[in-house]
């Protein structure tokens, strides 16, 4: 666990996980950071008590006692979002400080219930509701819902500027101790901000009008720190992880950047002959582009590379009179995070009939995705010198489309 100084009398406590897939589901190949914070004026607040993969609870009490803040000097617990992993902590705390108050939204009360049991010394905020540290630290509580659970808010402390944003702002990839703005190279930057597009596909995109609104809220706040639950902190140019939220959100409905994801599967071949022919095209041409073969990359890292396309192809065969499976399965996922107005084409083969189009239509329609197909490009066995010729046209005009889309 690592612990290190924000800011005067402000403190984050961070530990890294990974070889786990996160919620369950989305691959870390990086892995992720869990962070807390202490924050310490005449009484002291522990906000976001991250959860014990971390070891046993004892691990987190010996760190507060390295920072000389012992378990039961805490006053006051502030969940900003109550996922486990920012709240998992609390069970232990409790134990050893049943006294301890607790502040949280309304629908975080509940789960407080629901989860672990807890009734007492809960008090739930509204917007703009304050909690008085004293020595002039004053903490300021908004809410942020479904950025990216119901109970989401964030907690401003006014001495600093600083921001306890909890998911929002937030990225994947291991944090160390330089884990700052400040203290990285523009390399390090550029690695987590692929790391947060990529987390921000997987975990808030299906919410990005409610991002929106959190951050026309959050503009109203003189923020000079921004402290998320995951990822590293920005202390010297906050205003940039603001600004790529901003464009995230703006990707869902489209134009995104300047950029081709080409998404293929294939049973024995044939479909993958067209995709070669693709890669070639794409490879000549100096538009910005990526790849992934549905059956081998993990969805979240096909979400990351979708969510910066404003431009996708995808090549998959006709499978019983359906789609290729794997191919629907990513897709339906995209719907439901809302990849929105992209512009697309499809190709495929198929033997004794076609059928993936119908599949592919019935998905857009069902998730209201309107993205504008150029016509297919479809084959019986292996595509033939004509179909060629018909896939080098359409990615010539999806270029083209794209080009207009983001100039």
């Amino acid at each position: 666990m690592s612990i290190t100084k924000t800011t005067d009398g402000i403190y984050k406590l961070s530990t890294n996980i990974e070889d786990i897939l996160f919620e369950g589901i989305w691959e870390i190949p990086n892995g992720v950071s869990l962070n807390s914070y202490v924050v310490k004026g005449q009484k002291t607040a522990l906000i976001d008590g991250f959860c014990g993969w971390d070891g046993v609870p004892e691990t987190f009490f010996a760190a507060l006692d390295q920072m000389e803040v012992p378990l039961n000097t805490v006053d006051y617990i502030i969940i900003n979002h109550m996922e486990p992993d920012h709240s998992g902590w609390i069970e232990d705390i409790k134990k050893i400080k049943d006294d301890v108050q607790i502040f949280c939204t309304a629908m975080s009360k509940n789960l407080l219930d629901s989860f672990y049991g807890h009734t007492k010394n809960i008090n739930v905020i509204k917007d703009g509701d304050r909690l008085d540290l004293g020595g002039g630290r004053i903490l300021q509580f908004y809410t942020t819902p479904n950025v990216h659970w119901p109970d989401c808010m964030v907690t401003f402390d006014t001495k600093s500027g600083t921001l306890f944003s909890c998911d929002a702002f937030g990225s994947y990839g291991n944090v160390k101790d330089d884990g700052y703005d400040d203290l990285l190279t523009e390399e390090d930057l550029v690695f987590y901000e692929k790391e947060a597009v990529r987390y921000y596909a997987n975990i808030v995109a299906t919410f990005s009008s409610f991002t929106k609104k959190a951050l026309a809220k959050c503009a109203t706040l003189p923020i000079k720190i921004v402290a998320p639950g995951h990822g590293i902190v920005w202390r010297k140019n906050p205003q940039k992880i603001i600004d790529d939220y901003a464009r995230y959100a703006a990707y869902s409905q489209g134009p995104a950047k300047r950029e081709i994801c080409l998404l293929w599967g294939s049973m024995y071949g044939m479909t993958e002959r067209g995709v070669n022919k693709i890669k070639e095209l794409l490879q000549d041409s100096d538009m910005d582009y990526t790849v992934h073969n549905v059956a081998e990359d993990s969805w979240g890292i096909i979400l990351g590379s979708v969510w910066n396309a404003t431009g996708i192809i995808l090549a998959m065969p006709t499978y019983e009179n359906k789609m290729f499976p794997l191919m629907a399965a990513v897709l339906e996922e995209m719907g439901k995070k809302k990849v929105l107005n992209r512009v697309a084409f499809r190709i495929g083969s198929f033997g004794w009939a076609g059928g993936a189009e119908k599949e592919l239509a019935a998905i857009m329609e069902r998730n209201k995705m309107n993205w504008n197909f150029l016509p297919k490009v479809e084959f019986k066995g292996a595509p033939t010198e004509a179909d060629f010729t018909k896939i080098e046209e359409n990615v010539k005009e999806l270029i083209a489309k794209v080009d207009e889309l983001t100039k």
